[in-house]
């Protein structure tokens, strides 16, 4: 995780804001005499806020972790290499 005072963070607002968007990577500001910040991008915010959302629901995290006991019991279908999803989704999705 990046770092820079607040000074620094002043002086090169533009480059550091950049480097927090192209890099995903959150970057510490520290002030001197009172509690540092941490700058992150929207997007991660909001990736942040939709865990934290799908972590609050008991329903959402049972399906989870009933999702991730079928896999480890082998009950799922995966694609097969080379397999392009329209046939993958075909091949799952229709009876025939």
């Amino acid at each position: 995780m990046r770092t820079a005072n607040y000074t620094e963070y002043r002086k090169n607002l533009k480059h550091y804001l950049d480097g927090v968007i192209n890099d995903n990577e959150p970057l510490i500001v520290h002030r001197a005499g009172t509690e540092s910040v941490v700058v992150i991008s929207l997007e991660d915010y909001n990736a942040m806020k939709e865990t934290e959302y799908i972590m609050k629901s008991p329903a959402m995290m049972d399906a989870i972790r009933k999702g991730e006991q079928d896999i480890k019991n082998g009950n799922c279908i995966t694609q097969n290499e080379g397999e392009s999803i329209d046939n993958f989704l075909n091949r799952v999705l229709c009876t025939e």
